[in-house]
Parts: structure tokens; C-alpha cells; sequence
């Protein structure tokens, strides 16, 4: 027998349960690497989850089937101390804050040991978020994941925060992210992207680095078609990341009173991880209801007519529409919310942008079941084609083993400093 390459996954979190996009991608990742490769990952663990159901015992002996799984808290934690410290630091050395985050001397020593006793044949780095550690991995081709530009995503989301300050920080962290992006592009063996546009964009940041295209994908066979034709709207994501609080927002104020002029009243479910005091002022104020975290969205997700995704920040490829298709529901999405996925106005999808347009939308799809029907197969058909785990899969484990015996493999060395 001969024994398969040795891969060192080293991730930002521990992705189970999966109950958010990158853990989705992280955990559907890492089962498929460990089908060709023999797996040894590293994850960092955040303790004080809004997972209610969160056991990271648990976590570990299912992602444990996959390889030899260690988690590791997050420095920072709860910290707020630590949390101000980090911020502090990255405004006066002048680099991006998520090395401060994740800067961990255990799990630095530990990276250190492995690649000097393992003799790993490939490092799987999930987020440019750990660069910190890629000093480390010199010498071993290593793949660096991009789960979005999050260069952009940080100044998109100083478009739409409140308050000067908080603005310009953003536009700042924003700025340092991209002068990490471009001094690590070239670097590594190579760079995996989510869609050919965030491809296009860092590689006009840093020519002759190296990319490939993986989407985000979706489980089939566990988000299948219902014959419950549902009532009402789902939003899918917790209140925690800024770009779901913006959509929700934006759909509550400027969306849902074009919906009520149009004599239109749909119960409204915003399905994730939300606070008492959220879940009561917007069913107070709005009459939209927040479920707080649920085990499994599933249910929620057919109990609904119509799912929108009212996005105007973020990055990357949305797991919640490639869900939503597979379950053969209609969505009613902003350019920006189906941005990076093959999305065709009409055929498996409406995007609009305008509240008023969103609105009409969402009334039309209400209203005539032909539209709603085709709209809805048309997205199962899409996921089946493209985004199935199982097709990605393939691609994405051949490209990793075409890597090992590739010139891509021969990067410059890190020399100099080691950050930007």
C-alpha cells in the first residue's frame, strides 16, 4: 500500500456544529481533503459560543473521523482587556488585527512541532486570518483559503456602520488587510478563492501569484425539495456578523413598508443566533420575528413561502442561497447578496436592489405559483449542476494532488520580516 500525503489542516475554528457559513465550508473541507490525504488539523475553538447547544467534546469526536483533530481557545476569549489590547496593537504597529486574535504561543509551538517531526506534505491554511503562523510553514507548499476579499468586506462594512469613527477604523483595518493580502499572495503555493470574481480581484492585487476556484457547495441530499409550499419570508444567519444585522435592518426599515402598502403582510422569520432584547424589539417594532439559535434551520426554511437575503455587506459566496436552492425554494436576493454564484435573474433567482423593486419582488413570487415553481427548480437544478459537495469535491482533491508534483510548489521564500 502506498501511503497517502500527509496534510496539515490548521483552521480559525472548530467547524462543527454547523451552524454558519465558514464552519459549513470548513467541515464539508476537511471531510473531503481527508478521502486523498492522511489529515492532522488544528482548529481554534471560541469559548463563550452563542451555539446553545455547543459542545466542543462533541465537536472533536465527530470531526475526528475525519483525522487527528486539536482544538485550541482563541486567545482573546471573553478577555475584554485582551479584546481592546488586540485593537490597540494593530493601530500602533500598523498591522491587521486578526494576527493579534489568533496569536497563540501554544498553538505556535505546537504548528512548529508538528512540521518538524510529521514531514507533512501539504499545509492547508483555512483563513489568511492565521497568517501569523505561515512563517512556520516554510519549505512545505501550502494552500491559503480566502473565504471572501475580506480587504473589501472591511470596507463595505465602513460604508454602512454608524458614526465617523467607527467608519474610518474600518476603512483602516480594511487597508491593512490588503497590504497582509498582497504581501502573503505570492507566497504560498496557492491560493483557493470561492468564486472567479474575489479570483479576478487579488489577482489584480499581486500578478504571478497563484489561484484556484473552489465554491462553497451544499449537502444535497441533506437540504432536499419538500412538497410544503410554506407561507411567509426566512432570512437565514445570525445577528452577530454586521452584514446580517445590515440586512436586517435594511429589510425592516426600508423593504417591509413597500410590502405593507402593497397590502402584503407575510410573517417574517430571521433564523440564527440573536439576543432576548433583539428578538423583543424587532418583533415589537417590526413584527418580524427572530428565532434566536436553532439545532437544525431546516424546519424554519420550509415552513417559509419565499427566502430573502436583503445583503448589502460581505464577501464570498452565500451558503444560505445555495441551501435555499436546494430546497427548492424561491429567493429574492440584492446583486451583492448572490455575488460570486451563477445566478440568473429569472431563471433561478430575483435580484433586486431597490427596497421598492425587492418588495414587488417578493409580492409577485407571493402571487403567481408558476413564477414561484420554475424560480424554485430552477435553483435545485443549479446546486445539482454545480454546487454538490460531491462535484466540487472531486475537483478540489485533484487540484490539491496535481499541487504536490507542480512548479507551483516552488514560491519564493519568506525572507526579511516576516509580516507586511
Amino acid at each position: 500500500m502506498v501511503p497517502r500525503p500527509k496534510l496539515l489542516f490548521l483552521c480559525q475554528t472548530l467547524p462543527f456544529p454547523l451552524d454558519g457559513g465558514v464552519w459549513i465550508r470548513s467541515y464539508h473541507v476537511l471531510r473531503l481533503l481527508s478521502r486523498a490525504f492522511d489529515v492532522t488539523a488544528l482548529c481554534f475553538e471560541r469559548t463563550g459560543s452563542a451555539r446553545k447547544s455547543h459542545d466542543a467534546s462533541a465537536s472533536l469526536a465527530e470531526l475526528r473521523r475525519f483525522g487527528a483533530v486539536e482544538s485550541y481557545p482563541v486567545p482573546q476569549g471573553a478577555n475584554r482587556a485582551r479584546y481592546l489590547w488586540d485593537h490597540l496593537r494593530s493601530a500602533l504597529r500598523g498591522r491587521v488585527y486578526t494576527r493579534y486574535v489568533y496569536a497563540s504561543a501554544t498553538f505556535h509551538d505546537r504548528v512548529a512541532e508538528l512540521l518538524h517531526t510529521r514531514g507533512f506534505d501539504l499545509v492547508h491554511m483555512d483563513s489568511l486570518d492565521l497568517s501569523t503562523y505561515l512563517p512556520l510553514c516554510e519549505g512545505t507548499p501550502t494552500v491559503c483559503v480566502h473565504h471572501s476579499v475580506e480587504s473589501d468586506l472591511l470596507r463595505r462594512r465602513a460604508r454602512f456602520e454608524g458614526g465617523a469613527l467607527a467608519s474610518a477604523y474600518y476603512r483602516f483595518q480594511g487597508a491593512l488587510m490588503e497590504k497582509e493580502e498582497r504581501f502573503w499572495l505570492p507566497r504560498v503555493a496557492l491560493n483557493v478563492t470561492v468564486s472567479e470574481e474575489d479570483r479576478d480581484v487579488l489577482a489584480q492585487r499581486q500578478h504571478g501569484a497563484h489561484f484556484a476556484v473552489v465554491p462553497n457547495g451544499v449537502d444535497t441530499d441533506e437540504f432536499r425539495p419538500t412538497e410544503l409550499d410554506g407561507s411567509g419570508l426566512a432570512y437565514i444567519g445570525g445577528t452577530s456578523w454586521f452584514p446580517n444585522r445590515d440586512a436586517l435592518d435594511f429589510f425592516c426599515e426600508e423593504i417591509l413598508p413597500h410590502l405593507r402598502e402593497a397590502g402584503s403582510a407575510p410573517r417574517t422569520r430571521w433564523v440564527g443566533g440573536s439576543s432576548e432584547a433583539e428578538q423583543r424589539r424587532y418583533r415589537e417594532r417590526y413584527g418580524v420575528e427572530l428565532t434566536g439559535y436553532v439545532d437544525d434551520v431546516r424546519p424554519h426554511m420550509r415552513e417559509a413561502l419565499c427566502h430573502v437575503v436583503p445583503l448589502r455587506a460581505g464577501g464570498g459566496t452565500r451558503l444560505k442561497i445555495l441551501n435555499s436552492w436546494a430546497m427548492a425554494k424561491p429567493v429574492v436576493s440584492t446583486s451583492l447578496g448572490c455575488e460570486g454564484l451563477a445566478a440568473v435573474d429569472g431563471e433561478n433567482i430575483l435580484i433586486r436592489d431597490e427596497p421598492k423593486a425587492f418588495a414587488d419582488a417578493i409580492v409577485t413570487l407571493e402571487r403567481d405559483e408558476v413564477l414561484r415553481r420554475r424560480i424554485a427548480a430552477g435553483g435545485r437544478s443549479t446546486v445539482e449542476r454545480i454546487y454538490d459537495w460531491e462535484v466540487i469535491g472531486k475537483r478540489m482533491i485533484d487540484t490539491y494532488l496535481d499541487l504536490l508534483g507542480s512548479r507551483a510548489c516552488s514560491v519564493p521564500p519568506i525572507r526579511g520580516p516576516v509580516a507586511p
